[in-house]
């Protein structure tokens, strides 16, 4: 099983068009399922969802709502409790719902997780292949920074530790989440770094982003200061 984990906020108009999740597992026979995960957006997100689900059915459409918006890290930790399948034999597959994590690039994670067994397989921006588009100068600088920083103080192997379009062998994810305390922007370095810290397999896939067309940036001061914190707080624990 192929769980997809979205959380939602404000995205209405997206949800509204066919998954095109659904469309990159199910045309290659994967088995599939997406959790939807929407932190009680004002656009009627879920309201659309909900339709979605009348026509794929509530064992491909599953809808985890909460009451309001209580951090990324925690969406995911909240979707995960709701995927089915085998722990020991099913994925999960972390996006962003508004399509700044285009579909088209599943099938190139599933395939490097295939042909090498990997533990976990993440998008990345920084290796050829890879970029960014839509972003202005500050925020280009900001992600860099970010991942410059996380290289030089916990050297954690991997080339975008801030990204959030990946592949977990599920067992994997549930693993890293109990080891993981932060739960903001800082979330996706911490887990990639406890990964590699802990000896599991990652393998990097190179993906364009590009900057959300629907919905709201999750990136704001607050979280630039807790990512910097939850560095130095690896780094003095020594993860």
């Amino acid at each position: 099983m192929y769980s997809v984990i979205l959380p939602t906020y404000q995205v209405s108009s997206l949800a509204a068009e066919t998954p095109p999740q659904a469309d990159a597992l199910a045309s290659r026979g994967l088995p599939w399922e997406i959790i939807i995960v929407d932190d009680a957006s004002p656009d009627g997100t879920l309201e659309v969802a909900k339709q979605l689900q009348t026509v794929y059915g509530e064992d491909h459409i599953i809808l985890k709502p909460r009451a309001g918006k209580l951090g990324l890290g925690t969406a995911y930790i909240h979707g995960l409790k709701f995927c089915t399948g085998d722990p020991a034999t099913s994925f999960v597959i972390i996006m962003d719902a508004d399509l700044s994590h285009h579909p088209k690039f599943l099938a190139e994670l599933v395939r490097k997780q295939k042909e090498n067994d990997l533990d976990i397989v993440t998008g990345t921006r920084y290796i050829s292949g890879g970029g960014v588009y839509g972003w202005d100068l500050k925020r280009k600088i900001i992600s860099r920074g970010a991942n410059l920083l996380a290289k030089l103080v916990l050297w954690p192997g991997v080339s975008d530790v801030t990204g959030s379009f990946r592949l977990y062998k599920r067992s994997v994810l549930e693993t890293l989440i109990e080891k993981t305390v932060s739960r903001g922007y800082v979330f996706q370095m911490e887990i990639i770094v406890r990964a590699k810290a802990m000896g599991y397999t990652v393998g990097e896939v190179p993906i364009t982003f590009v900057d959300r067309v629907y919905g709201e940036s999750k990136l704001g001061g607050d979280e630039i200061v807790s990512y910097a914190k939850g560095i130095w707080a690896l780094f003095k624990t020594e993860y």
